[in-house]
């Protein structure tokens, strides 16, 4: 028998979960996040093989989602010094990189920058040559300035990369090989300014996920557990190891796209809302054939504007975890909470602090174990607590929903024991077995993919041979990231003719997913 391992980081808890082969629920435990992060995923790994006797060497797959991309950004923590080489003069020189950027951010990453000659009209065709002596020089300037990773970016380089490979390979001569690089046309989408704000963020976290992943690798290690390793993308996919050390700025809300994928298959529903609830915030997603609905709109990490993928969440401050206060004016909660400390501090716990799991443990529908009804918890609060609950879920449905009616609604996580049986706009409201732990199922149960997202010339090649293309790049591109050859389809294909470009410009996004590669097959 071979099994898959999957673990999800949260801000509260640290889940771990493992399937055998046929994707059912071995062993799931849920055990508090720590700072560092590596001490719950060892906790969680330690007790999930305990609760399982599942021999380590029977595992062949590990999976992990983390939020160490994401918090090192938004906490502005072990963010390395980013050099950023713009590669569009003279067209593009008007706005700067690191315009509009915090200044907390920048002051964070060096904001140091060089703008050199080069880049592409839409069609492929340089707008300017590069001179490789103007590139040497502008990277030995950034390296006299301390910079401790580099950021390349060019004028419609997803168009064609080529000067973006040359100016990384004399980038490496002049920094050497051990200072991480990023090229813009690898992670974002087009649109000069966000596509390289995302390639100077990822080369920010570069070494960070390096030691991150890392420590994954030396927790198995240490358990013996010689399996495939898997990051879990911010798409509902799977990257393996190598790659998301080289890109993980694609990692960025895994978290809350785990949990979309693990309710899509706890439920058997493909398209709905997903609710899920953690210690200190509720994350609304929208499923579409199984997978989360992306953003159409620009995503600010951080207070930093990217357009790379990302799932299309709405986040309010609701959560197990929420502070309760009481006034003339009735009750509010959130959108502080007590965290991880849930059992220390929680009124039903015998802490001093009400919060919302109060209001459900007084109902007496749901037992948690260690808790007891709080006096302190009157029917009318109960009652205030739980409509409030109810409005803010509401609410934020409404809010998601892009369909008129109702749709079904699947409630994941920990904390959605606090989500009503009934709620308007939804259908049905649905809580699979293994709810709790859905995020972990979501990262053991992911696929793996791989997208193109370019601007082509259809007038020159011809709409039929540039779909082909297409198609054959986001395959290989998973092929790349781990997907076992003979598995792989496509299943998005996007075509948007750009009516304000001369000839027949089209932007084409396509993604393909596949079954996992691995040795043991």
């Amino acid at each position: 028998m071979k099994y898959r391992l999957g673990i999800d980081v949260g801000g509260t808890n640290t889940d771990a979960v493992i399937l055998d082969e046929s994707s059912a629920v071995v062993a799931a435990v849920k055990v508090a996040t720590t700072d560092p992060v590596v001490e719950g995923i060892e906790a969680g790994v330690r007790s999930v093989l305990e609760a399982s006797s599942v021999a380590p060497a029977e595992i062949v797959n590990a999976m992990l989602g983390t939020t160490h991309a994401t918090n090192a950004i938004v906490q502005r923590k072990n963010l390395a010094k980013v050099g950023v080489l713009r590669i569009s003069a003279p067209s593009g020189t008007s706005i700067p990189p690191f315009s509009d950027w915090p200044e907390a951010v920048v002051e964070t990453l060096g904001g140091a920058y060089r703008i050199v000659r080069g880049g592409y009209e839409y069609s492929g065709v340089p707008i300017a040559q590069i001179d490789r002596e103007e590139i040497e020089a502008a990277v030995t300037e950034l390296k006299g300035l301390g910079v401790e990773a580099m950021a390349i970016a060019g004028a419609f380089s997803l168009v064609n990369g080529d000067q973006e490979e040359t100016a990384a390979d004399i980038a490496r001569c002049v920094l050497g090989p051990d200072v991480p690089i990023t090229l813009s046309h690898e992670i974002g989408s087009i649109g000069l300014i966000e596509r390289e704000n995302a390639a100077i963020l990822n080369a920010s976290i570069q070494s960070l996920a390096e030691r991150a992943y890392g420590s994954f690798e030396n927790v198995l290690d240490r358990h013996g557990i010689d399996a495939k390793l898997f990051i879990t993308q911010n798409d509902g996919t799977l990257m393996n190891i190598s790659r998301a050390k080289q890109y993980p700025v694609l990692t960025i809300a895994s978290g809350p796209t785990n949990s979309l994928r693990g309710a899509a298959f706890l439920s058997g529903i493909k398209d709905g809302i997903v609710i899920d609830v953690g210690g200190t915030t509720t994350d609304l997603g929208v499923l579409k054939a199984g997978f989360p609905r992306e953003s159409g709109a620009a995503v600010e990490i951080g207070g930093v504007r990217t357009n790379f993928r990302m799932p299309d969440l709405v986040s309010i401050g609701l959560g197990g975890g929420s502070i309760v206060r009481t006034g003339s004016e009735g009750v509010s909660i959130g959108p502080d909470s007590v965290g991880h400390r849930i059992r220390q501090e929680a009124l039903s716990f015998g802490g001093a602090t009400m919060t919302t799991t109060d209001a459900i443990v007084a109902d007496a529908t749901i037992h948690l174990e260690g808790a007891q009804p709080s006096d302190k918890i009157t029917p009318a609060i109960r009652a205030s607590i739980q409509e409030s609950i109810r409005t803010m879920l509401e609410d934020v449905i409404d809010r998601t929903k892009t369909v008129l009616g109702d749709v079904p609604v699947i409630a994941v996580g920990g904390g959605s024991i606090l989500v009503p049986a009934r709620l308007s706009g939804a259908s049905e409201v649905m809580k699979p077995e293994h709810f709790a732990v859905a995020n972990a199922i979501g990262a053991a149960i992911s696929q793996v993919s791989g997208q193109v997202d370019g601007v082509f010339d259809v007038a020159g090649k011809g709409r039929d041979s540039v779909v082909a293309e297409v198609k054959q790049l986001a395959i290989k591109a998973a092929e790349d990231s781990g997907a076992k050859p003979g598995t792989i389809e496509i299943v998005e294909m996007d075509e948007i003719p750009l009516a304000y470009l001369p000839s027949n410009a089209v932007r084409f996004r396509a993604k393909a997913v596949g079954e996992l590669w691995t040795e043991t097959q």
